[in-house]
């Protein structure tokens, strides 16, 4: 079930092995994004979840936006 954490909640999970997925477009995702994050664009988050990310760990999915 979703829900929202902190940045130590962040920090934590990621320690523990989640899976940090970022859902900006690639352009902002390269520009700077989370260390071990990877880049699934909220668009194509739901098509390509199944296939990219291990169903056996969490994920903390984030979105940066500095606007």
């Amino acid at each position: 079930m979703p829900r929202e954490i902190d940045r130590d909640g962040v920090r934590r999970l990621a320690a523990q092995g989640a899976q940090l997925v970022e859902i900006l477009p690639a352009s902002e995702y390269a520009e700077d994004h989370l260390p071990g994050a990877i880049n699934l664009p909220l668009g194509q988050l739901e098509q390509h979840a199944r296939t990219v990310l291990d169903p056996g760990r969490p994920v903390v999915v984030y979105c940066w936006d500095s606007a």
